[in-house]
């Protein structure tokens, strides 16, 4: 570490970020026509959202949720500073960038959860025409439940591509606060989570 730098960001919370971040898109964009590739990136990113959940209790000072969660008016305070260009420094996650965070991980885990749920109904749907081809002595009940599947299925696909979206608008404005923070503070908040360096 050279002189004038703090240490922030320790290695596991550097690659947990970065392999998020590749993770998510990998499964954004791979949803309709590949997914043999976007089931294993969508449980790649529950996995971890469950890590940082856990290393957020037991990781290093600047890793902790409480290092950087704060209440909404702590948050609505902060950013009325950061409007203003008048917003205080903090080496670790400010109060917004913190609540930030803790809704990227709520939304990644339902976008994940709802995707395999999708997956599920998708998959009972399949098993349920398959069955419609054999002649059944109970073909109305079979036709209702197959109609039931067939709403689950729909109604799956739906939150989970409600979720990807809503989680890709957080993410757009995540990136927006990190350059607009670099501006104010003239921090480049990128290369601090690359290397894991801070100047103090």
């Amino acid at each position: 570490m050279t002189t004038g730098q703090i240490k922030v960001w320790d290695p596991l919370v550097r690659i947990f970020h970065w392999t998020l971040v590749t993770a998510f898109f990998i499964a954004y964009f791979t949803e309709d026509d590949l997914m043999w590739l976007h089931e294993p990136a969508g449980y790649v990113v529950l996995g971890l959202v469950v890590f940082r959940v856990v290393w957020g209790f037991v990781g290093p000072r600047y890793a902790r949720f409480s290092d950087f969660v704060r209440g909404p008016a702590v948050v609505v305070q902060y950013l009325k500073t950061f409007f203003k260009r008048d917003a205080p420094r903090f080496i670790g996650h400010n109060p917004a960038g913190g609540m930030m965070v803790v809704i990227l991980l709520v939304m990644l885990a339902l976008t994940a959860l709802t995707g395999i749920q999708a997956d599920e109904a998708r998959e009972g749907q399949q098993a349920s025409n398959a069955i419609k081809v054999i002649p059944s002595a109970h073909a109305d009940d079979d036709h209702k439940a197959g109609e039931q599947g067939e709403h689950e299925d729909e109604f799956w696909e739906e939150a989970h591509e409600v979720t990807a979206n809503l989680t890709l608008i957080l993410i757009i404005l995540h990136i927006s606060a990190v350059f607009a923070h670099m501006i104010i503070h003239g921090e480049n908040l990128v290369r601090a989570m690359l290397i894991g360096e801070k100047e103090e």
